[in-house]
């Protein structure tokens, strides 16, 4: 399964951009080609596939950070409890 992902553009260097993943130090690489618009340093993409697919701006681009880190926190929280519950070993 993929999962389109936000990412603020870091550098870019023949049409391939290097991007930032939330806060972190994550970084991704992604092709610009098929943008439909021109994208520029600190401009926020969705990245898919290894391809940034869509600009997005700075309000929606926090926003699905935001959702995604829920996500995640969500995830680990029923993980311990699973972990606790089924193995009887808190992760």
């Amino acid at each position: 399964m993929c999962l389109a992902i936000p990412a603020k553009i870091e550098s870019i260097e023949n049409g391939v951009a290097q991007c930032r993943v939330g806060e972190g130090e994550t970084f991704v690489t992604a092709s610009l080609m098929l943008l439909d618009q021109e994208a520029t340093l600190g401009d926020y993409v969705i990245i898919h596939a290894g391809f940034a697919i869509r600009k997005l701006d700075l309000k929606e681009a926090q926003e699905t950070l935001t959702i995604l880190r829920d996500l995640a926190n969500a995830y680990d929280e029923v993980q311990r409890k699973y972990n606790t519950e089924v193995g009887g070993v808190e992760a």
